[in-house]
């Protein structure tokens, strides 16, 4: 069992914390270590002061197709940590439009009006598989699941000067898979990833089973915490925060005290 120490990345509308990644453009080297060999998952805080771009990724196939041997897409996952009142991010389309409309709409710098905006709230979970049109606002932090994967196309990005992607973005635009917005209901799984959100209470254990690979690994995200320690078998009890990422091996059992709300990540 590890604690990680997240990678922070500043970007020109906030920030993001990489907390649980071996991806050669943020690595982790004690998940790594822990690990043996890449870790399917990337784990993520992003905080946006200011809206993001708007932007879509490719899927397995496509990421092949576009980007070569090595390369995988990017479903991904967000849970609302915070969102100012009002906040809304871009959560695919508003419609069905030929990619000679939408690239109209990038040229003439209105694409604004083809996107479906939702207002979230903390707390609140959206699955976005790969192909999904997507923004995050201004005004909200989250907690973000993903394949290990570092693509992205930028469709529009409000004239900040920054490459955008028109041709590959309308390539892999796709329509279906979406849910609905709506507060987490503490389980979620898809291709990828699984997660279990567990509002600790007195006690918790879990084991993670005994699996010779780096998915066997299992990730523990701290939501909220007051007065909770970690531990195993072998370390003695260790305070927990807010939006801590622990990393468990296979055959480990850990058991959480006192009172947390914790996501647990697991690999599919």
């Amino acid at each position: 069992m590890k604690k990680l120490t997240a990678i922070k990345s500043e970007k020109i509308w906030g920030y993001e914390l990489w907390t649980a990644s071996t991806h050669p453009n943020g690595c982790q080297p004690e998940f790594m270590e822990l690990c043996g060999k890449p870790y399917p998952l990337l784990v993520k805080v992003i905080q946006a002061n200011e809206a993001l771009s708007i932007q879509v990724h490719p899927d397995d196939k496509m990421a092949l197709e576009l980007e070569g041997e090595g390369n995988v897409g990017k479903t991904e996952c967000w849970y609302i940590l915070s969102a100012d009142e009002g906040s809304k991010l871009v959560y695919g389309l508003n419609g069905k439009y030929s990619n000679e409309e939408l690239a109209l709409a990038i040229k003439s710098a209105s694409l604004e009006k083809y996107l479906n905006y939702v207002e979230v709230h903390a707390g609140d979970f959206l699955y976005i598989p790969s192909g999904i049109v997507h923004a995050i606002g201004g005004g909200i932090r989250l907690m973000e699941v993903q394949q290990s994967c570092d693509l992205t196309y930028r469709l529009y990005d409000y004239g900040r000067g920054r490459e955008v992607h028109i041709e590959k973005g309308l390539k892999v635009i796709k329509e279906d898979e979406k849910l609905k917005v709506e507060p987490f209901s503490g389980n979620f799984e898809c291709q990828y990833f699984s997660l279990q959100k567990v509002n600790v209470k007195g006690g918790w254990s879990m084991f993670c089973s005994n699996i010779d690979k780096p998915e066997g690994v299992q990730l523990i995200y701290v939501v909220s915490s007051n007065k909770a320690v970690i531990k195993n078998s072998e370390m003695l009890p260790v305070t927990i925060y807010d939006e801590d990422v622990w990393a468990v091996e296979p055959g480990e059992k850990i058991t959480i005290e006192g009172q947390a709300q914790i996501i647990r990540i697991r690999c599919n």
